[in-house]
C-alpha cells in the first residue's frame, strides 16, 4: 500500500433522459439551482457535493450513478488500483480546467471514479 489516500467522495453523476425534466427534481432534492446550466451538463454544488446530471449517458455511456473519489494524484492512484487488481475502464483526461478524471472496474464489476483537481 503506499499510502495514496482519498478525500472521499465528493462528485456523484446521474445519467438521465430528460435535462429539462430531471432539472426540477433535483433542484427540489437538493434545495438550490444548478451552478451549471447547459444542454449537455446540468451541475449542482450543495454541501460540499458535486451532484452532475448527464442527459443520455454522456461520453461515459453512464447507466447508473457513478460516484467520483477524490484523490491528489490521479496518475498514482491508478497505479495503486490497477496492482491491486482493478481494470482501468476510462483513462485519466481532462474534463475541465484543472479537473481530470479516470474510472476502474473493481471484480465484482463495479465502477469506481477517480477524480484530480488541481
Amino acid at each position: 500500500m503506499t499510502g495514496m489516500t482519498t478525500t472521499g467522495i465528493k462528485t456523484v453523476l446521474h445519467p438521465v433522459t430528460d435535462l429539462e425534466k430531471a432539472k426540477p427534481v433535483y433542484t427540489a432534492l437538493l434545495g438550490a439551482e444548478p451552478t451549471a446550466d447547459s444542454p449537455y451538463y446540468v451541475g449542482y454544488d450543495v454541501a460540499g457535493q458535486h451532484i452532475g446530471l448527464v442527459p443520455g449517458g454522456g461520453p461515459q455511456g453512464l447507466k447508473a450513478p457513478l460516484a467520483y473519489w477524490h484523490v491528489a494524484d490521479i496518475d498514482a492512484k491508478l497505479a495503486e488500483l490497477s496492482a491491486a487488481g482493478a481494470t482501468v475502464t476510462e483513462p485519466a483526461h481532462e474534463v475541465g480546467p484543472g479537473r481530470r478524471v479516470a474510472s476502474v472496474t473493481d471484480s465484482d464489476g463495479n465502477v469506481l471514479g477517480i477524480l484530480q483537481d488541481s
